[in-house]
């Protein structure tokens, strides 16, 4: 199938083809609600016919629809999911009498908002205002592959009044993704009214200002819609059309409501509806088959693409070596991109930054490989959710951010990534207290307890230039989301006993290994920057003749109870992390603990009890009470 809106004209029979659909398509979106008792008809009815139009001319099918050189069709207002469900199924994409008997029943996967599990479907939506961010990021993994797909979004007009809209229009522009045409479905209500009561806005000006051509259509009309699609392919820059439509479109006594945005009809108002259609009412039938559902939970699975990732060989270094984990990602990640650059059979790599590529240490591929590279600004809603969107449609995404930002600023998008069920490798930088000077506004200590909530994420926190390099050439080699979690100082390079890396040559790392790094009686278990602080304590309390056993949680939220269990021999055990310390691997191994049932000894948990101070890390470690010298002084008393 290829794109018709490029090399057709639309013809009378068409039209008239899409007239009836558009009809039937309606009778469905207002049986399907009624039959659930909930959903949103209004805006569906308003939307159904760009839908119709797209999914009938665009290169996209029920043959295609898992191809990469596919359109891309993505619905920013996922509560539209009626018209969505409709137009595919009345396109062949799945059996619209499952979509309608089905629609909102508790395990089918016709959800109230779109789902990718949903043949069809290219983003779970519902999340306001991340549509726009999905299309630059499907853009731009166009760009990688080298397939000349179009995007197409579909956004509501409410939706618009959300900052982040805003920041994917001037990323499309400065990228000059002119293969993006988006909509607005402009029928000028919202769940309290009236938008322009609401929260009043120029829609059509904003786009404008920010290098948009926008045309406007009757949203209804389906030869305008088409026309003007068509002319927006000779457009050399992102194309915004203003369908302007009606709420209820089609139902007299539902035009214009804006009641009607998310309430059902009854079924004694459904039957007057279907008859001003001119459709059956066969409810009933629906009924039946909705009583006949049964749950089948591979349905909810989620298409992936195979990914081949030409990670290099891990770099070594020496103890001498002097050098912050963040400067060990961007030289892992810069060689890695050089080494999968050799061959055309490998998976692209991209990535984004948010103005700070000297920070997070990606200036060199910035500068190198400019091409795989993509300047958001400060921009870091819009970033999170484009990198994500890229992720899955043929590319492996690097976002790499402050803690702050790309973690607790964007825990929403990051979330709605894990639903997606993404290809994303967040490298976050500037984690925990060891930011120091930044003070409290920058100093995430929440990094791990905030990403424990996403089911599908995998946390690596690395201890030194070694195990970072290592765990970054890991994540990108394996399909799946990361966060890899560094911070901003110098840290030593992790020795064994005998003064050679720990993490040296012979290392392998593996994703939910603890290791230990002395051996001793009490565990002492810690991460990422605190671990040379954990040394000292080690140290401090070798000369009291206490022994330690300090082991290196690099992977929280995968601690293996087995393994935990069988490094404890002691009625107290102790956890160190510049981290909240409610939330992060004090709790984790605790739970992990009570879990297991096996040995259940008492915890002593050292971190943040409260936000910190501006200052160099080891003075304000020593102000937290979490200096070595506080951590090994409290160490003594609790095993006395």
């Amino acid at each position: 199938m290829t794109n018709r809106f490029t090399n057709h004209k639309i013809t009378d029979k068409e039209l008239s083809e899409l007239d009836s659909l558009a009809k039937i398509c309606r009778a469905d979106i207002l049986k399907m609600t009624t039959l659930a008792a909930s959903g949103h008809p209004g805006g569906s009815m308003s939307s159904i016919d760009m839908l119709l139009l797209l999914y009938k001319f665009a290169n996209i099918s029920p043959d295609n629809c898992r191809s990469l050189d596919r359109d891309r069709i993505i619905v920013s207002h996922g509560h539209t999911s009626p018209a969505v469900y409709s137009a595919l199924g009345r396109n062949g994409f799945f059996d619209i009498d499952e979509a309608v008997s089905q629609f909102r029943l508790a395990g089918s996967i016709f959800e109230g908002h779109i789902e990718r599990s949903v043949p069809g479907v290219e983003w779970s939506t519902g999340n306001l205002g991340q549509g726009l961010s999905a299309g630059c990021g499907m853009a731009v993994s166009g760009r990688l592959t080298e397939n000349n797909s179009h995007i197409y979004v579909i956004m509501g007009d409410g939706e618009q009044q959300k900052g982040q809209i805003c920041e994917a229009r001037r990323f499309a522009v400065k990228h000059k993704l002119s293969n993006i045409t988006a909509f607005v479905d402009y029928n000028k209500l919202q769940i309290s009214g009236s938008i322009e009561d609401v929260m009043p806005q120029n829609i059509k000006d904003e786009y404008i200002a920010d290098g948009w051509m926008v045309f406007e259509v009757d949203g209804h009309n389906h030869k305008q819609l088409f026309d003007t699609i068509k002319k927006s392919k000779e457009v050399d820059r992102p194309v915004m059309i203003l369908a302007k439509t009606v709420m209820g479109k089609g139902v007299s006594f539902m035009e214009n409501i804006a009641g009607y945005h998310g309430k059902p009809l009854s079924e004694e108002q459904l039957e007057d509806a279907l008859g001003e259609l001119g459709i059956e009412n066969n409810l009933e039938h629906y009924k039946k088959m909705r009583k006949e559902f049964r749950f089948n939970a591979k349905q909810h699975k989620i298409p992936k693409y195979e990914i081949s990732v030409n990670t290099g060989q891990p770099k070594a270094y020496t103890v001498e070596t002097k050098m912050d984990n963040r400067s060990a990602f961007g030289n892992a990640l810069t060689d890695i991109i050089q080494h999968n650059s050799l061959k055309k059979s490998n998976t692209p790599i991209a990535v984004f930054d948010c103005d700070l590529a000297g920070s997070v240490k990606t200036d060199k591929i910035k500068k190198e490989y400019s091409e795989v590279f993509f300047e958001s600004g400060i921009q870091e809603h819009h970033t999170a959710t484009c990198s994500g969107a890229a992720s899955v449609n043929g590319v492996v995404s690097f976002f790499a951010d402050f803690g702050v930002f790309g973690i607790d600023e964007t825990y929403n998008q990051q979330r709605l990534n894990d639903i997606n069920g993404t290809n994303l490798k967040v490298v976050t930088t500037h984690v925990g207290m060891d930011v120091g000077e930044d003070g409290k506004t920058h100093q995430c200590i929440d990094y791990i307890g905030t990403l424990r909530n996403l089911f599908g994420f995998k946390i690596i926190i690395p201890a030194d230039p070694n195990q970072t390099d290592k765990a970054v050439r890991y994540a990108a080699a394996n399909y799946g989301n990361f966060i890899i979690g560094v911070g901003r100082s110098k840290t030593p390079v992790i020795s064994d006993e005998n003064n050679k890396p720990f993490f040296g040559e012979d290392y392998n790392f593996e994703y939910g290994k603890m290791d230990i790094l002395r051996n001793g009686e009490y565990p002492l278990f810690t991460h990422g920057a605190m671990v040379p602080y954990a040394l000292e304590v080690q140290k401090i309390l070798k000369e009291k003749d206490v022994s330690l056993k300090v082991i290196n949680v690099s992977c929280p939220v995968a601690v293996d109870s087995k393994e935990l269990n069988s490094l404890i021999d002691t009625d107290v055990i102790f956890t160190y992390e510049d981290h909240n310390k409610y939330t992060g691997i004090g709790s984790l191994i605790a739970d992990k603990l009570l879990e297991s049932g096996e040995k259940c000894p008492g915890i002593v948990k050292f971190g943040a009890d409260k936000y910190a101070y501006s200052g160099k890390p080891a003075e304000v470690f020593k102000l937290m009470e979490i200096d070595p010298e506080s951590v090994a002084e409290k160490i003594l008393k609790s095993i006395k």
